[in-house]
This record gives C-alpha cells, sequence and structure tokens, in this order.
C-alpha cells in the first residue's frame, strides 16, 4: 500500500495555504514527520485530506484510490485523524470512548469481536487500568493516549496526527511516539505526523517533510532533512546535526 499526493491546493475563502504540495509513494509501515513553523500549512494539509476543508485541486492516491472524491463515511474507514485539541467532558468511560470511536465507522450493534477490538488496542497502549475511569478525570498525558487508541482501534490506512505530542512531559511525548511508530508497523498503516521538536522526528520518523508557506521544501530522511540549509532558514536559526551517545542524530540549534 502507498499513498500518493500530487499537486494539491486548498485554502480559506480567498486566502490560499497550501500551494501545489506533492509527496511521493509513502510507504505502509512508514511514519512520516511533516515539520515546519507555525502557519505554514500543516495543519490545513492535515484537513485537506480528512475533507474538514476542501481541496481546490490535486490527486491523493492511497492504495490506488483517489480519497479525495470519496464520500465522507467511505473515507472514515481508510483516514483517521486526531486533531491537535482533544478536550472531551462526555460522562463516558475510556472504554466507552474507544468503542463509541470503532462503531463510528461500523454500525452501531455491537458484538464480541468489537469488544475484543477494543480491549487489545487498550492492552497495546497499556491502557487496561484506566478502562472503566471517566475520561474527564484523566491526565493531560492519559487523554492523548486515548486519543490515540481512539485512531488505532478503527485500524486506518493512513493515520494523521496534528502535534499529537503538544503539552506533554517528555515521559508521555516518548510513550505516545513509540506506541504510534510501533502501531504502523503492526498493522501496517502511513502514520503522518505533525511535530515541532524535531529531535522526537529525527528519532522516531522514518522519513521528514518540510513545509513553509504551504510549500513543500524538502522530503526525505531525517538525517538528511535535518542537515539542510533550508532548515536553518525555514526556522531562521543555525542549526547542526549532531550524534549522540545513545547512537541516534539530533539538532543542536541556536539563534543565528
Amino acid at each position: 500500500m502507498s499513498l500518493q499526493i500530487s499537486s494539491l491546493n486548498a485554502g480559506y475563502g480567498r486566502q490560499q495555504i497550501l500551494h501545489d504540495v506533492s509527496i511521493d509513494d509513502m510507504k505502509s509501515g512508514e511514519m512520516v514527520g511533516v515539520i515546519g513553523p507555525n502557519a505554514a500549512g500543516k495543519s490545513t494539509f492535515f484537513k485537506s485530506l480528512t475533507g474538514i476543508v476542501r481541496p481546490r485541486s490535486g490527486y491523493v492516491s492511497l492504495d490506488d484510490q483517489d480519497i479525495l472524491s470519496m464520500r465522507r463515511k467511505q473515507r472514515a474507514r481508510q483516514v483517521a485523524y486526531m486533531p491537535q485539541s482533544i478536550g472531551c467532558n462526555a460522562a463516558l468511560t475510556v472504554f466507552e470512548s474507544v468503542l463509541l470511536a470503532l462503531k463510528q465507522t461500523t454500525g452501531w450493534r455491537v458484538g464480541a469481536d468489537h469488544l475484543n477490538k477494543v480491549s487489545n488496542i487498550l492492552s497495546m497502549l497499556g491502557l487496561c487500568h484506566l478502562a472503566d475511569r471517566g475520561i474527564g478525570a484523566l491526565s493531560g498525558g492519559q487523554s492523548q493516549m486515548v486519543a490515540v487508541a481512539q485512531v488505532l482501534v478503527r485500524k486506518p490506512k493512513l493515520l494523521l496526527l496534528d502535534e499529537p505530542t503538544s503539552a506533554l512531559d517528555l515521559h508521555h511525548q516518548l510513550s505516545i511516539l513509540s506506541a504510534i511508530r510501533d502501531a504502523a508497523k503492526e498493522f501496517d498503516i502511513i502514520v503522518m505526523a505533525a511535530l515541532h521538536d524535531l529531535n522526537l522526528a529525527a528519532k522516531f520518523c522514518d522519513r521528514l517533510v518540510l513545509i513553509r508557506e504551504g510549500r513543500v521544501l524538502a522530503d526525505g530522511e531525517p538525517r538528511e532533512i535535518l542537515g539542510l540549509e533550508a532548515l536553518n532558514e525555514t526556522y531562521r536559526i543555525r542549526a547542526s546535526i549532531e550524534k549522540s551517545s545513545l547512537g541516534t542524530y539530533y539538532v543542536d540549534a541556536q539563534l543565528p
């Protein structure tokens, strides 16, 4: 399975945000980090793929199907989206909230197989101890993990995560991204995650796409992208890529 994005254009009213965005040959099992400064167009890009924002032109092929031409319910089975803000005060338990997310794409009759799917996802993410807890009583990190469970339980072909680690401590950042990367491999899905932390992007992503002002500036392996002069220009920094004592690469950055 692969994802191809060709000449995607989108915006709001008269304002165009995305300009001929093209990304080739994203493979199942791959985690792609979408990086770029604030207001680069990352959220609009994800919303265009889900149908929240209707693209003005372009073509998006997922497993040889044009997802832009799909009806909303059909696309929801193929593409799952986790936005930046997930706040929810509904009187549901964690188990119920994940089950509800599953049923939105399968119809409302609940069978044993549906209950097993929810249990398996909670187990995979280490959330079984929270199954009966109300979602309004969770910490920020726990809420983010439950949100990940809600999108993963549907086993989409394409998973879009808009800043999944925002406002989380380092432990929860590592936990969430580790779980997402493992799920991409286990479920054989394509994951695209908008990330601000370049070091987390370098650590967890197989590939990075650098976006500025709604245009793709670079696309490739993390070590390659993080070493480009375009990165310095985009973020208005001076940066170099270094190798840590753990054998991973990280960005050492400062203001120019």
